[in-house]
């Protein structure tokens, strides 16, 4: 549900400890700080494993939290039981709203692992083979990809289905 702006917001949030290192630079013939050497040299190279494990736990932390603020239990189940909805074996209401909730926690869990693995499959590819780190995509280049791919063929196999044709890729 979360989609690639997890991603997004980790490699944002990640990047600000070097930028915050990078204003803190000394002056010439100057030794730098500790926590700036310590910064400059596992949090500004994607290859480190340090960087890796910060990334993909900033990804499956901001999954939680922006499925958390994006869909709200409690205002789905209250629009099932206004439009006469139900989920079979569950009641209408409180019981709805807290069985929606369970779901959507165990749902999160794969999806936040997937999104952190598809994101840290160009850093650990660059990392094996010893690549530059400025190749065009990266893990949210990936998932936009692959995600505006889907949405096309959804379109154009609506377009299709409205017009009675069978369908694309049937």
């Amino acid at each position: 549900m979360a989609g690639v702006v997890p991603v997004i917001f980790a490699s944002s949030l990640l990047y600000l400890p070097a930028l915050i290192a990078q204003f803190n630079q000394p002056a010439a013939g100057e030794t730098p700080q500790a926590w700036v050497t310590w910064v400059t040299n596992n949090l500004t190279q994607g290859s480190h494993p340090l960087y890796m494990a910060f990334y993909f736990l900033l990804i499956v932390g901001f999954t939680y939290f922006y499925v958390a603020i994006t869909f709200n239990p409690e205002e789905v189940a209250d629009n099932m039981k206004k439009y006469g909805g139900f989920i079979p074996g569950i009641r209408a209401g409180r019981p709805t709203a807290e069985y929606l909730d369970y779901v959507l926690t165990r749902v999160t869990l794969p999806g936040a692992l997937y999104l952190g693995l598809i994101a840290l499959i160009p850093l650990i590819a660059f990392a094996l083979i010893g690549a530059d780190q400025n190749f065009p995509f990266g893990g949210a280049s990936i998932l936009i990809i692959v995600g505006v791919g889907l949405e096309t063929v959804k379109q154009i196999d609506s377009q299709l289905q409205q017009r009675h044709y069978e369908g694309l890729l049937r």
